[in-house]
């Protein structure tokens, strides 16, 4: 299973969201710092859930991290857009 389906099953086990998406960058990035050639380097996180919307967003922020704990230790960057 890659690091994307991975992600997007925990998010979506966790928050339930209304709209998700995970989107694998690191096309974007090849050759740059930070790129170690899995292809599974840098990843883009479009979310919008009523979990979240009930936090402030510093704790939004920290919720999905903890829930991503495991992989934000194999990848480089991760972009995270969360809607109301």
């Amino acid at each position: 299973m890659s690091l994307t389906q991975i992600m997007t099953q925990k998010l979506q086990d966790a928050l339930d969201p209304q709209n998700l998406e995970v989107i694998n960058q690191s096309h974007l990035h090849a050759g740059h710092a930070g790129d170690d050639g899995s292809g599974e380097s840098h990843f883009k996180i479009n979310i919008q859930s009523d979990v979240l919307s009930a936090l402030k967003y510093v704790e939004r922020e920290r919720k999905i991290h903890k829930i991503l704990a495991v992989e934000m230790q194999k990848i480089h960057a991760l972009s995270i857009k969360i809607s109301k």
